[in-house]
């Protein structure tokens, strides 16, 4: 069992929009999913889609992080 505190490390790490790349540029898995046990990532979905709503509306365009990160990723902007 992961602590606590290394716990919320890891939940906040998978919350950003952010993935790593491999080689040809292709999104993978965040390393914080594989140190979570299934209670952990089940939490991190849940904690992430709430910031996913929260971020979306108090965005001007009601976009999400995630949102923004796919547009940029094929070359759009609003």
């Amino acid at each position: 069992m992961i602590d606590p505190v290394n716990q919320e490390v890891l939940l906040e790490a998978l919350c950003t929009a952010w993935r790593p790349r491999d080689i040809d540029g292709g999104v993978r898995a965040h390393a914080a999913w594989h140190d979570l046990d299934a209670e952990g990532r089940l939490r991190a979905h849940d904690r992430t889609s709430v910031s996913r709503v929260l971020e979306a509306a108090i965005d001007s365009d009601g976009l999400s992080s995630t949102a923004r990160a796919v547009l940029a990723r094929i070359g759009r902007s609003l």
